[in-house]
C-alpha cells in the first residue's frame, strides 16, 4: 500500500466502463504511487457465473484494489477468496453506486438503508481475506438525514473490523436521478465528511466527490483526512492528475510527460493487438491525455477516427502522437 509519511492516500476511483484493465495499465504508467481500483465485480458473476476472467490485471498495476458489489455475506466471502487468489491489494465493498440494475441486485448505495447487513457482509469478507477489507460508501440515500444516517453507518460497520472508508460526499437519490446525475445534482458535503474525521479518529477516511485538481486533493489532505478520490477528473484529464501526483502527494520528485507514456504504451499495446485486441480497446482510455494543449484535438480525432477497425495497429497511435508534436512545434 502506498504511504506518504503521514499515511496519506490518493486514489482513482472505480469507475464503470472506464477503470478496466487497460486503463489501469496506463495510470499506473502515469504515477507509480497512486492506489488504482478495479471497475465493480459482482460477487454473483464470480461465484454464480464463474467469470473469474473479471479479475484479470496486470502485475505492474499494484497497488491495485478489487472492489465487489453484492449483499450476501457468503457469496461475497467466497468471491474475496477469488480475489485473493488473484492477488489483489485490498477488497471494496460498493455501497454507493445508485443504477438501477445495483438496486435491483439489492447492493450499491441502496445498503446504506441496512448498515447491520454491511456489517455481516464485511465481517464474512474479513473472515475469509489475507488483505484488508475496505468500503465505499455515499453519506446518505434519498430522504435519509445524512447527519445521522453516516455516523450510525461508519459506527456499525467499523465495529465488524473495518477501518478505512471512501465516502462519497453527496447523497444518492435511488429514484428520479441516473447514476451519472446523481454524480452532479445532490449537493457535496464536505463539512459532513470532516466532521466524521473528527468524530472517528481512528478511522481511516477518505474522501471522494468533486474533486478535480490535486491542488484541491493536497488541500483536503492537510485540513486532515486520510485520503482523497479522483473520479472522472483522473479520467478525463489524467496528466493533470497523476502525472505529478507522486511529487505533489507523495513527495517523490521526477514526473514523466505524456509524450514519454505513449511511447511506453507501445510494448502493452503490442502484446494486446498480437493476442487478437483492438487498438481502441486501449486507446480509448487514452484520450484525455494532451487534454487542453496544442494538439489534443488531432489526437482525439485519429484515435477515434482510425482506431476502432480490426487493422489499426500502432502506426495509428504513432501518427496521433505526430500530430501533437507538430502542433506544439
Amino acid at each position: 500500500m502506498p504511504q506518504t509519511i503521514s499515511g496519506k492516500i490518493l486514489s482513482v476511483a472505480p469507475m464503470m466502463d472506464w477503470t478496466d484493465r487497460h486503463c489501469r495499465y496506463l495510470h499506473r504508467l502515469m504515477s507509480a504511487q497512486t492506489l488504482l481500483y478495479t471497475e465493480m465485480v459482482t460477487a454473483p458473476a464470480l461465484v454464480r457465473g464463474g467469470a473469474r476472467h473479471l479479475l484479470e490485471f496486470d502485475p505492474s498495476e499494484h497497488p491495485v484494489a478489487v472492489q465487489l458489489g453484492g449483499s450476501d455475506p457468503a457469496e461475497l466471502a467466497e468471491a474475496t477468496r477469488l480475489c485473493n487468489d488473484e492477488g489483489y491489494d485490498e477488497v471494496n465493498l460498493n455501497v454507493g453506486c445508485p443504477s438501477d440494475r445495483v438496486q435491483s441486485g439489492t447492493f450499491g448505495a441502496v445498503l446504506m438503508k441496512t448498515p447491520d447487513l454491511v456489517a455481516e457482509c464485511v465481517a464474512a469478507m474479513i473472515a475469509a481475506s489475507n488483505v484488508e477489507v475496505t468500503v465505499k460508501c455515499r453519506i446518505g440515500v434519498d430522504d435519509q438525514d445524512a447527519h445521522q444516517v453516516l455516523p450510525q453507518f461508519l459506527e456499525t460497520v467499523s465495529a465488524a473490523g473495518v477501518t478505512r472508508f471512501t465516502i462519497h460526499a453527496r447523497k444518492a437519490w435511488l429514484q428520479g436521478l441516473s447514476p451519472k446525475e446523481n454524480r452532479d445534482i445532490p449537493p457535496l458535503d464536505y463539512d459532513l465528511v470532516h466532521a466524521m474525521k473528527a468524530a472517528y479518529p481512528h478511522l481511516h477516511l477518505s474522501i471522494n466527490g468533486g474533486i478535480a485538481s490535486l491542488d484541491h486533493a493536497r488541500a483536503l489532505l492537510e485540513a486532515g483526512l486520510d485520503g482523497v478520490m479522483i473520479g472522472r477528473a483522473a479520467y478525463h484529464t489524467p496528466s493533470d492528475i497523476l502525472l505529478a501526483a507522486d511529487e505533489v502527494i507523495y513527495g517523490i520528485p521526477g514526473t514523466k510527460t505524456a509524450e514519454q507514456v505513449v511511447q511506453e504504451m507501445h510494448p502493452y499495446i503490442a502484446r494486446h493487438l498480437a493476442a487478437c485486441g483492438r487498438l481502441n480497446q486501449i486507446t480509448r482510455h487514452m484520450l484525455g491525455l494532451f487534454a487542453g494543449r496544442p494538439g489534443a484535438r488531432q489526437w482525439r480525432r485519429i484515435l477515434s477516427e482510425r482506431g476502432h477497425g480490426p487493422e489499426a495497429g500502432l502506426s495509428v497511435l504513432d501518427e496521433a502522437l505526430a500530430a501533437v508534436t507538430c502542433a506544439a512545434a
